[in-house]
């Protein structure tokens, strides 16, 4: 009787430390959503043309996607630059997961073609904001969700 009830004791205490081995060796976060941080540059004496592209053009096509559960949030920030080559402008767009990515740029052509009808009405769109800004650059950032 002692001997069956030793097997299941140790047999108990092993379940135990694996348990606990297991736990230890899990990641202490899991992955959030994803977000695009863009960096602009407004030219000089185009800060307020680029805003009132942003909220009212841009601020259109962003909510399209986030309409269309694509986006689930977008966000305009003034920043403070540094030097003459900083961002004065920040964009960003979080995303679900990364699939959220996949033909994001169809997507975005569909969506500017119900702004502009055409591929030349949206190429000369570009061509004039270009006059507005520079773009300085862009990150994917994956958020971490502390357990």
């Amino acid at each position: 009787m002692i001997k069956p009830l030793s097997t299941l004791l140790a047999a108990a205490v092993l379940t135990v430390a694996m348990q606990v081995a297991s736990a230890a060796d899990e990641k202490p976060y899991t992955y959030g959503p994803i977000v695009n941080v863009s960096y602009v540059k407004t030219k000089p004496g185009q800060f307020d043309a680029y805003i009132k592209y942003v909220a009212t053009t841009y601020k259109q096509l962003m909510e399209e996607e986030k309409k269309a559960g694509y986006v689930l949030s977008w966000s305009v920030y003034s920043a403070q630059p540094h030097s003459a080559s900083d961002a004065n402008v920040i964009l960003t767009t979080t995303y679900k997961n990364w699939a959220a990515l996949d033909g994001i740029g169809d997507r975005i052509e569909a969506a500017q073609k119900k702004i502009w009808t055409t591929r030349a009405g949206i190429s000369k769109a570009q061509v004039d904001r270009e006059a507005l800004r520079e773009v300085l650059g862009s990150d994917n950032v994956q958020q971490l969700i502390l357990k």
